[in-house]
């Protein structure tokens, strides 16, 4: 389907100031204020700068979080980011209540046991984001995440991904019968956006620690609709290969 940039100049900016430049700053700030996050449920609480706020919106990782303070500000991080900040890129410690901090492992044990399917999650967010793409959460789609090229405010998300196990036959029995396919494929085109399918390969390892990640594969699927009027010469149907 392409990108659709939103507005004259909008692809010359993202290819001026790549997401991966504008995440290597983050990171560098990131580590030189010793920054650290505070555990929350489901989410990370973050105390920033005012320049930290700037490049967490320019990364787009987090989102604010409105306060009465003019020279702090606060970001609310989901369990992806935060662990993918904290782990990959290893700029940010994240704390409990106690303000003890957790170790990779405490914070993966904790994460899974938030919400079970986190490791393969995680798997998928990070290999979409060490591709620089930009990833953000895709409920308002039906859908687990959704992909920008770059910042939102320069370019419509391109994909509506779902990720699956092929350790227990998909994530919530999702896109097991063809009337789920139909369905999520007519969302998808109502909104512009290419389906892709994100299958974690397990390899037969468990999810114990995060040294599991590097075990683990990705499979990656786009499906589209076949629509045999787009498809016709002389009154005839021709044969459309899907991927």
């Amino acid at each position: 389907m392409g990108p659709r940039w939103k507005g004259k100049g909008s692809e010359a900016k993202a290819l001026a100031d790549p997401m991966s430049k504008i995440v290597s700053q983050l990171q560098s700030s990131l580590v030189q204020s010793d920054c650290h996050g505070l555990l929350s449920g489901c989410s990370v609480l973050l105390e920033v700068e005012t320049a930290q706020t700037e490049l967490l919106n320019h990364a787009c990782f987090g989102r604010p979080i409105v306060t009465a303070e003019n020279d702090k500000q606060w970001f609310q991080l989901g369990m992806e980011e935060a662990f993918y900040l904290c782990y990959y890129l290893k700029c940010l410690k994240i704390v409990d209540e106690e303000r003890c901090t957790k170790s990779n492992e405490e914070l993966w044990d904790y994460m899974k046991s938030k919400r079970d399917t986190f490791p393969d999650f995680f798997k998928a967010y990070s290999h979409l984001r060490k591709k620089n793409w930009v990833v953000r959460a895709g409920s308002q789609y039906g859908v687990d995440f959704v992909a920008y090229r770059h910042h939102p405010a320069l370019v419509h998300s391109e994909y509506a991904i779902l990720v699956l196990s092929s350790g227990d036959g998909g994530a919530k029995g999702r896109l097991r019968v063809w009337s789920d396919f139909q369905c999520t494929l007519r969302l998808c085109g109502s909104v512009a956006k290419t389906l892709l399918v994100l299958n974690i390969h397990k390899n037969g390892n468990g999810a114990d620690s995060p040294s599991c990640l590097e075990t683990y594969s990705i499979e990656e699927r786009t499906i589209t609709r076949w629509s045999p009027e787009q498809c016709r010469e002389d009154g005839k149907i021709v044969e459309k290969k899907t991927k």
